[in-house]
């Protein structure tokens, strides 16, 4: 049986835990490899300052079963990146699944893979996905055809162990899941806007709001390239 591949986009400023979050499921799966691909070879440094090693390039990448995008501060960077952009077209046209986590739908939203599709995004930048033709739904996980988005940052884990189950049944999924112990149980409710309280979400939308308009602003940039 030929091994399953499995690309996960890294970029300056993402958000370690939406790509790491999967990872940790996804390697997890019998006769997969997970590449982390990036522009080129060098370290890739996160918004938080950690660095991720890429492990092949754009040009040099083979053709995946399944292409992952995450999120965080940079991906709309991504948004207007032309080599990135067709290397996402090219691999969603023969790849069997076609995913992100957090904000990495809107970056495929701007490579033209959403349009008309249901998606999902991180709670503060969902709104971004109509200008790029796609369907927002506020849910964990989000799965439209061969499309699979996830939600914000910890959802990921949810969105893999989604995929996981996909890929190879549920019941080894639910192994992964013994194996990693991810068995949520929050000292606050406060990880959604359904229960956090009004304050925090006022607080936390006033923090983000020069990144919130500048993905806007991007979003409906893009959006009317695309002709949306």
């Amino acid at each position: 049986m030929a091994e399953r591949l499995i690309g996960m986009l890294i970029f300056p400023r993402l958000t370690q835990l939406d790509m790491t979050g999967p990872y940790e499921v996804l390697a997890r799966l019998p006769n997969t490899r997970v590449h982390l691909i990036a522009h080129s070879m060098a370290p890739v440094k996160t918004d938080r300052g950690m660095e991720i090693v890429p492990t092949v390039t754009l040009a040099d990448c083979p053709q995946l079963d399944l292409v992952m995008v995450p999120g965080g501060p940079g991906q709309q960077d991504l948004m207007e990146d032309a080599a990135v952009l067709e290397f996402l077209r090219k691999q969603a046209a023969v790849a069997k699944y076609v995913t992100s986590v957090c904000t990495g739908s809107l970056v495929l939203g701007a490579a033209g893979l959403l349009k008309g599709k249901r998606a999902t995004c991180h709670w503060a930048a969902i709104e971004h996905l109509n200008p790029l033709g796609a369907i927002p739904v506020s849910e964990r996980v989000v799965m439209d055809g061969n499309i699979i988005t996830g939600a914000g940052v910890a959802s990921g884990i949810d969105f893999a162990l989604a995929v996981a189950a996909i890929l190879e049944g549920e019941d080894v999924a639910k192994q992964i899941q013994l194996q990693i112990e991810y068995d949520p149980s929050p000292p606050f409710q406060s990880g959604s806007t359904r229960t956090a309280s009004a304050e925090t979400v006022a607080l936390l939308r006033s923090r983000g709001a020069a990144l919130n308009e500048q993905r806007r602003a991007v979003s409906e940039r893009v959006g009317k390239k695309l002709g949306v």
